[in-house]
């Protein structure tokens, strides 16, 4: 992993991806992650270049690091670009995305 972000930044993200975006985690690694068959995906780090996740796919955890667009050097870009996954899988999919809360 590359540099970026101190600890507790790492680990605000994930809680909070873990607590109340476990849906969005599932459907980014579904599609941007290449785990279409994953039934369960929580976020379990991230640096500068991307984010990681571990991702249930018959019935075993395996890693998943989808990479960012573009290196961040800022903590508010995280959730940018997170957001902007979010909106990528949609569009892979064909279905709209929730309008950013």
């Amino acid at each position: 992993m590359s540099t970026g972000f101190p600890p507790e930044v790492v680990a605000a993200v994930s809680r909070h991806m873990n607590d109340d975006h476990t849906d969005d985690a599932l459907l980014i690694c579904r599609t941007l992650g290449g785990r279409p068959a994953a039934t369960r995906a929580r976020t379990t780090g991230l640096d500068a270049d991307g984010i990681e996740f571990a991702v249930t796919v018959d019935g075993a955890e395996v890693p998943v690091r989808i990479p960012f667009a573009a290196r961040l050097t800022e903590r508010a870009q995280i959730r940018q670009e997170v957001v902007r996954m979010y909106r990528d899988a949609c569009h892979q999919l064909g279905i709209p995305p929730r309008s950013a809360d």
